[in-house]
């Protein structure tokens, strides 16, 4: 696996490094926002998996993730940063991370959450699409159906009423099939991490949250909100209401 670690902290790179060396991975490291770019720029498709800190010099770590998603939409990206707040948790999401992880941080869970992202990465490549399509099909073969939701595995779309949900990135796409596959079943935070992001539960309930707010808002642009909250205990898919809502 070939690996970018864009963190200006030289001790915290030479830390994870021997992580790193030890997993037999080839790691390339950059210091600043604009090394980084470059970095990456050279050759956006060789790179496996991107870990990025927010607080850079030069170029900050929100303007990178955005140069780097404009080159690639596909490359997973960890967020590294000692910032703790909701709202910039979300707004990494939005310019294109998969995950985030607050300093300090056990290298070993770095180290897990990679792996982890990978995996799915792996699973959740796309194939590569011959048009664009904003209509659902009926020549189309859907590995969810309720209702009035229809769910592609194979070309990754969604749609609600026949209604593409757009631009739904690889976490969206799986948060919400794990919730549509068990239509009103509640999923816990625990459970959507780990079958979601695929690891065990490390006490970051905001990464499913920030998800479920920017999949929230993609529906709602093609029709009634069908994600439900249970307060106090997580999430659950429930398109019963639909009708009503119009």
């Amino acid at each position: 696996m070939k690996l970018l670690m864009i963190e200006d902290n030289k001790s915290v790179s030479e830390m994870m490094s021997m992580f790193f060396q030890k997993e037999g991975w080839d790691v390339s490291f950059a210091y600043d926002g604009i090394e980084a770019v470059d970095m990456f720029n050279e050759d956006p498709d060789s790179w496996d998996i991107i870990t990025l800190d927010l607080n850079l010099p030069k170029k900050d770590g929100m303007e990178v993730a955005k140069e780097i998603r404009s080159k690639s939409k596909s490359v997973p990206i960890i967020m590294l940063t000692a910032r703790d707040s909701d709202s910039d948790q979300v707004l990494g999401f939005e310019m294109g991370a998969d995950d985030y992880v607050t300093k300090p941080f056990s290298p070993i869970t770095l180290v897990a959450r990679i792996k982890a992202l990978q995996r799915r990465a792996h699973t959740e490549a796309a194939p590569e699409e011959s048009g664009t399509q904003t209509e659902a099909s009926p020549k189309k073969q859907y590995q969810v159906t309720t209702d009035h939701f229809q769910l592609n595995t194979n070309t990754r779309e969604a749609y609600l009423d026949g209604k593409m949900i757009p631009e739904l990135t690889p976490k969206e796409f799986e948060l919400l099939k794990t919730l549509a596959m068990k239509p009103c079943q509640v999923f816990s935070r625990e459970q959507l991490l780990e079958q979601v992001w695929d690891y065990e539960y490390y006490g970051d309930e905001r990464t499913v949250d920030a998800h479920v707010k920017k999949l929230r808002q993609k529906i709602e642009r093609v029709g009634p909100q069908v994600i439900q909250t249970v307060w106090g205990v997580g999430y659950k898919f429930d398109d019963s209401e639909v009708d009503k809502k119009k």
